[in-house]
């Protein structure tokens, strides 16, 4: 294992950055109008069954209209300059709802990987495109992708082959964000996928239906470099900071949605003629997912606060984020099933869509022990 340098314990940040903001609530508000129009649970299972995996129509909207992929992109950039906190409401209510459209994957980290690149590296229609959401920018970094990728450069053109084993909207998305292998060493590229002769995307059975993912094979298929061997760890870093802080951000809202839908269901069933909701053992397990929920929300806001004051000091508060949120959404979700007692377990209640979600990121994104390791790394500990 690479050393890393022991981070400072803790970024000080002032309490007010936990505090209520009234822009994020009129955002909130917003984006739960929409969701609740264009995303109930019926129209996000049809949508993650049908051709693409999520809806055209609602990617649209959220970018035509709310301009997601551009919320976090800085005014001198063409952007809202809103930041990652602003972004994070936006994930929450995608979280609430289990939203399969690709918004942690591009709208965030296809966002700011393209961003990365040094001025001209990449055509500047591309990174509008992305931005806009016209195009879909996937991710195959980390240990779950699997990849053994080479990037060669002819006359000027870059060119990349090889496997990757397994990769989100692998099969849809027109761009992919991946290391590949380099004589000067590893370098980000980022790879167009369409059209590419040659090339092959298998799409792979998976546990959450909500996240596609494929394998895909690649010939000499057409790339720009991102970041070249001497900076491609440090923006690597970087998204792996950003990804943390918006996949704590989908878990807060998963197990608010989690907790409103537990305390309904316990508060209409009854047992011996009295409310499952007002038998104390019950009030205890949901007092419990409660305190999950608010450790989850505190984590995940502070890293997202301190990300966008000084993205360089936030990479212990979003592991310690992802720490929190992945062990209490993967809790939530087991208790959301047992309190709902039989109906729980049958694949028509949404319920189990949560499970799903919720041990597929998991899987896909590494458990809370893995997120705790890398926090005692960090402190040296």
């Amino acid at each position: 294992m690479t050393a890393r340098a022991t981070v400072q314990p803790w970024p000080e940040a002032d309490a007010s950055v936990l505090a209520p903001v009234s822009e994020h609530e009129d955002l909130r508000k917003v984006i739960r109008d929409i969701i609740g129009t264009h995303a109930d649970h019926e129209q996000v299972r049809r949508a993650a069954d049908g051709p693409l995996g999520y809806s055209d129509d609602l990617w649209r909207l959220l970018n035509d209209e709310m301009s997601v992929g551009a919320m976090a992109v800085p005014e001198d950039r063409g952007g809202l300059g809103v930041g990652i906190g602003m972004l994070a409401v936006v994930l929450e209510e995608a979280g609430r709802a289990l939203l399969p459209e690709p918004l942690l994957a591009s709208a965030v980290l296809g966002v700011r990987a393209v961003l990365s690149a040094p001025h001209g590296c990449i055509p500047a229609e591309v990174v509008d495109d992305v931005v806009a959401g016209r195009l879909i920018a996937t991710l195959a970094t980390g240990p779950g992708a699997d990849a053994s990728l080479d990037a060669t450069e002819t006359d000027g053109s870059l060119t990349v082959s090889g496997r990757i084993g397994r990769v989100m909207l692998g099969a849809t998305a027109e761009l992919l964000v991946a290391a590949a292998g380099t004589a000067g060493g590893e370098a980000l590229c980022l790879v167009d996928l369409r059209g590419v002769r040659g090339s092959e995307r298998r799409p792979l059975e998976v546990l959450d239906h909500t996240r596609r993912q494929a394998a895909v094979e690649l010939v000499a298929a057409p790339a720009h470099l991102i970041a070249g061997p001497e900076q491609a760890g440090a923006v690597r870093s970087e998204l792996d900071v950003v990804r943390r802080i918006a996949l704590a951000a989908e878990h807060v809202g998963m197990i608010d949605a989690m907790l409103d839908l537990t305390r309904t269901y316990l508060g209409q069933r009854e047992q011996f003629g009295r409310p499952l909701a007002s038998f104390q053992v019950i009030k205890h397990r949901l007092a419990d997912v409660l305190v999950d929920l608010e450790r989850a929300r505190s984590a995940a806001r502070y890293a997202a606060a301190v990300f966008d004051r000084d993205p360089a000091s936030a990479e212990l508060p979003a592991a310690v984020a992802a720490a929190v949120a992945t062990e209490a959404v993967v809790r939530a979700a087991h208790e959301t099933v047992q309190l709902h007692g039989g109906i729980g377990f049958t694949w028509e209640h949404p319920a189990h869509y949560y499970v799903r979600r919720a041990l597929g990121d998991e899987a896909v994104f590494g458990s809370a022990h893995a997120h705790r390791a890398l926090v005692a790394e960090l402190l040296g500990i």
